[in-house]
Order: C-alpha cells, then structure tokens, then sequence
C-alpha cells in the first residue's frame, strides 16, 4: 500500500485531483439545473390536462431528452468532443469535462424535475387555479414550494451521478479522481492510489447523500 504521508508529491497530487472533482462536480451541477429545472417544469406543465398543455412541444422535448439519455456517457463524452473544443479551445482537461458532463446532466435532471412536480397532487393545483392563479403562479407558489423536500434529493442524486460521470472523463484526461487513478493507479500500477480514489469517491457520495437526506427532511418537517 502506497503511504502518502511519506510522499508529499503524490499527497499534493490527491488533494489536487480531489479538488479538480469536486469543482467538475459542483459547477456541471449548476448549470445542469440551470437548464434541466425550467426543462423539467416545461415537460410537465405541458404535459395533457395540465396548466399549458401542449401535446406538440412536450412530445418534442421529451424525444430530445430520451435521446441524450440513452447514449451512454463515454460514448456521448466522444460524440461532442468538437463542440467541447468550441467552447473550451481543448477537449481535455477539468474546465474542459464540465461541457460533457453538464449536457449529459441536463436530460437527466429534467426528469428528475418532472418525477418530483408529478408527484404533487392536482387538487393542490386546482385550488390555485380556482383562485385565479396563472401558469406561473402555479408553478413559483405551488408545484416548486411543495416538490422541494424531492427535488432537493434530485439535486443530491444528481451530483452522485456526475461523481461517477467525472471518474469516467477522467479516462481520456478530463481531469480530478478519474484521471489519477487512470494514469498513477492503473498504469504505473499503484494499486494505493487506486484505492484513495475509490475510497475518497466514496467519501464524496456518502456525504451529498447525507447532506441531501437532511436538507430535505428539515424542508419537509417545516412544511408540516
């Protein structure tokens, strides 16, 4: 087993990866919900009986969302590797794996969004509309106060997929834990540092889900 503490180099390395994760991580998540929250409410909202019913947009919408869903991340991760040099002027690197990971993540958001409004109960809806509510005021008083204990899980959700997300860009040098383990772990055989990053990933996902967990019990218990 590989001991950092004799090793300040490689100790500078973990920490260094570690950040370049979590930085991967925390900005995709933002932009990702900065798309995929509106997206969700749209596919919702537009869905048959609903307060914007709109059969055409939402079957639209909900094809381009399948459509990206389905592809699996290291294939997707290729696929736009010209749009990526676009918009980064490289396609490796961590600012350059947060385009990848927040266009993968903006599908997968929205219908974590759309699951978490779904759940509300019509008669809820119904109410406001009967009060003289419009579309959104609907959707600001209503579905996104009452989905929030949810989507607030979503959110946790979602940064554990792009933990994973990240580990796999790392393979084709997007940078953090992914790429340390690929290129000292793997390569040079340093079955250590094939271990720390399993172990801080781990770390990393057991703590959004605890904080995920109690954030939304604390927004339930408030609503009670």
């Amino acid at each position: 087993m590989l001991n950092l503490g004799a090793d300040p180099w490689m100790t500078s390395k973990v920490m260094i990866a570690t950040w370049e994760t979590i930085y991967m991580v925390a900005v995709s998540t933002f932009f990702s919900y900065l798309v995929g929250l509106p997206l969700g409410v749209v596919l919702v909202a537009t869905t048959e009986g609903h307060i914007l019913e709109n059969k055409g947009v939402n079957q639209v919408l909900g094809s381009i969302v399948n459509a990206v869903r389905s592809v699996p991340f290291i294939i997707f991760l290729i696929l736009i590797i010209p749009l990526t040099r676009l918009v980064t002027g490289t396609f490796i690197g961590t600012v350059a794996s947060i385009v990848p990971l927040t266009l993968a993540a903006i599908p997968f958001v929205a219908r974590l969004v759309e699951t978490s409004l779904k759940e509300i109960e019509w008669g809820l809806i119904e109410a406001a509309l009967s009060m003289g509510a419009n579309a959104w005021q609907v959707i600001s008083k209503v579905l996104l106060p009452e989905a929030m204990p949810s989507l607030v899980l979503g959110v946790a959700i979602t940064i554990i997929n792009l933990v994973g997300y990240s580990a796999m860009a790392g393979i084709v040098g997007g940078g953090g834990l992914g790429t340390l383990a690929y290129y000292y772990g793997y390569q040079r055989y340093e079955n250590g540092i094939m271990w720390i990053t399993v172990i801080l990933l781990l770390i990393l996902v057991q703590l959004v889900q605890m904080l995920g967990d109690t954030l939304a019990a604390k927004i339930s218990g408030r609503r009670r």
